[in-house]
């Protein structure tokens, strides 16, 4: 992402072999990586990389280019310091990388998806589905025609999801009724998307060629905890 005199522009760069050197890929482009998961499992995937306007598409908000990445809420804890354990935002104050920061109790703080010590099953599904989804499935980004909002701040089960029949019942619904059904995430598009590798189903639609199945398992465990709507 680079910012110029007109807005923000986002390109593409593949590192060569020896990663000395990065080499602009309009196109973008594809070559194999191997690694080992926290199980010692060995994958060996074929990486996409995106092309310019695949960049630009998920970085679009209301018609513009913008970085996308972690919020306020995200940022907000505490961290190891080699001078000791301070608040990260307010580190970033004292070193000048943020000028000022909110008034105290403006800013919250979201749970943590892979610690449940963090919150509550809601509280962590909601957090993961808002940095993974949310840049996308809100009211001015680039998924605002699936109806779907999944920012952590959208109070309305309906909007993210709950008992919403599919806008578009394409390869995408798999034959699903609703994107959330409370009780039975087996009926639930979004899990069925989350848990696909195939290019027409999966979600997102670009960055990954494998499943992330701890979290898969976690929105699985949200979506049977749900209690199903009062009729």
């Amino acid at each position: 992402m680079v910012h110029r005199e007109s807005g923000w522009d986002a390109d593409t760069y593949v590192w060569n072999a020896d990663q000395t050197e990065a080499v602009k890929e309009i196109a973008g482009s594809q070559f194999p990586v191997s690694f080992v998961n926290k199980d010692g499992k060995k994958f060996d995937i074929n990486y996409a990389v995106p092309n310019k306007n695949q960049c630009g598409g998920c970085h679009e908000s209301a018609g513009k280019i913008t970085p996308i990445g972690p919020k306020v809420g995200n940022l907000n804890k505490d961290y190891h310091y080699a001078d000791g354990i301070k608040n990260q935002l307010a580190k970033w104050v004292d070193v000048g990388i943020l000028k000022e920061l909110p008034k105290a109790g403006a800013i919250n703080t979201y749970a943590v998806w892979d610690k449940p010590e963090t919150g509550s099953l809601d509280a962590r599904a909601r957090a993961w589905l808002d940095i993974n989804c949310a840049h996308c499935h809100n009211p001015k980004g680039p998924a605002k025609n699936s109806g779907l909002d999944l920012r952590i701040v959208q109070q309305n089960p309906t909007s993210w999801g709950v008992k919403k029949a599919p806008v578009a019942a394409g390869a995408g619904a798999g034959n699903k009724e609703f994107d959330i059904d409370p009780g039975n995430p087996d009926n639930s598009i979004l899990l069925y998307r989350l848990a696909s590798t195939e290019s027409e189903v999966m979600m997102p639609e670009l960055g990954r060629s494998v499943v992330h199945t701890e979290s898969v398992d976690l929105i699985k465990q949200w979506i049977a905890a749900m209690k199903p709507l009062e009729q």
